[in-house]
């Protein structure tokens, strides 16, 4: 009717490689998540970066609300002023522009 002794006892403490078993799957979670979310997002943030240091005067541009214009003056703020139609400037953020459309090549000397 009772348990017996024999079962009732605990089986012993796990060892070193059964706790590592354990966290082996958390393990790879992560870094399945790196490879394909955190890396790729780097880099996507990293090629963002180097496309808005490198705005210059004439470059056609697209922004985060989808105003296609041109840039007519790059300030040091993080503003830049976009020409959206003839005589029609407008300040906006350097990191909203989305695209480049066409870079101007600089002018050679």
């Amino acid at each position: 009717m009772f348990v017996s002794p024999a079962f009732a006892q605990a089986a012993g403490a796990p060892g070193a490689g059964a706790a590592v078993a354990q966290f082996l799957p958390i393990i790879l979670i992560f870094v399945i998540f790196y490879f394909l979310l955190i890396r790729p997002q780097q880099k996507r943030m990293k090629e963002h970066r180097a496309m808005v240091d490198g705005l210059r005067r004439g470059d056609q541009v697209v922004t985060a609300g989808g105003i296609v214009g041109k840039v007519s003056k790059v300030q040091e703020d993080g503003m830049i002023e976009v020409e959206i139609a003839d005589g029609i400037k407008v300040k906006v953020v350097k990191h909203t522009i989305t695209s480049l459309l066409n870079k101007t090549e600089p002018a050679a000397s």
